[in-house]
């Protein structure tokens, strides 16, 4: 039977993304999200609501992880991955050797904005 061992929760101010795209642009967008995130986001018809929507994903994660941004969890090691259905979770580098180290066997992801604010959720599970 698996329990949560890890839970997260961001609210990411979305005006705050779309004056950080427009001053920094791809230097900004390519620091903080893989090729994947950046291929999704640029696809739809307000790339900044679901940049939002990933960044406060990875803050999410990085709170379930119980690092922040510290402990070797690099902003691209957290990718939010869409298969087909609700969005889900791929950790590479320091984020996965982190959710090992902590027993995670799974976690669940959940996403969603209003005008202002992207929210994200972040369960891990253990044994």
């Amino acid at each position: 039977m698996s329990h949560i061992i890890g839970l997260g929760l961001d609210a990411t101010d979305i005006p705050r993304i779309v004056a950080t795209i427009e001053r920094y642009g791809r230097r900004f967008i390519e620091r903080i999200f893989t090729e994947g995130e950046i291929a999704y986001c640029t696809r739809r018809r307000e790339p900044a609501i679901h940049f939002a929507g990933r960044f406060a994903s990875k803050e999410a994660t990085m709170k379930a992880l119980g690092t922040g941004h510290t402990q070797g969890v690099l902003w691209r090691d957290v990718e939010v991955v869409r298969l087909g259905g609700p969005p889900q979770l791929q950790l590479h580098g320091g984020a996965a050797r982190r959710f090992a180290r902590i027993g995670g066997r799974s976690s669940l992801l959940t996403i969603t904005h209003s005008d202002a604010l992207a929210m994200a959720q972040v369960l891990i599970f253990g044994d």
